[in-house]
């Protein structure tokens, strides 16, 4: 089996303005956030308003995020987290079918 290697995917993510509000409601809801910091060992932390979708690794997204969201991987300032599927599903996002969340975390 031979593996196919992609050279460019779109990245982008769209979501219709009563989506992303439920969403963005949810991945800021004091009950989550209190979830992510006991998690993270932190006080305390905060979401960005950024989302992205996981995309495939290729050159030109090692990491396996678009390109523009790198600079957050590896800060010790930010956390990144797969958004929970209830939340998608709740906010009735179809596609795309994941997503991760921007955390800044505060000590």
């Amino acid at each position: 089996m031979a593996l196919k290697i992609l050279e460019n995917f779109d990245t982008k993510v769209v979501l219709n303005p009563e989506s992303q509000a439920l969403l963005f409601s949810l991945l800021s809801s004091e009950l989550f956030i209190q979830k992510i910091s006991e998690q993270l060992s932190l006080k305390t932390c905060e979401f960005t308003g950024l989302v992205f979708q996981p995309v495939p690794y290729s050159q030109n997204t090692p990491k396996g995020m678009p390109s523009e969201f790198e600079i957050y991987h590896n800060s010790p300032e930010y956390a990144i987290i797969n958004v929970p599927p209830n939340f998608i599903f709740k906010a009735k996002i179809v596609k795309p079918s994941r997503l991760c969340a921007i955390y800044r975390k505060i000590s």
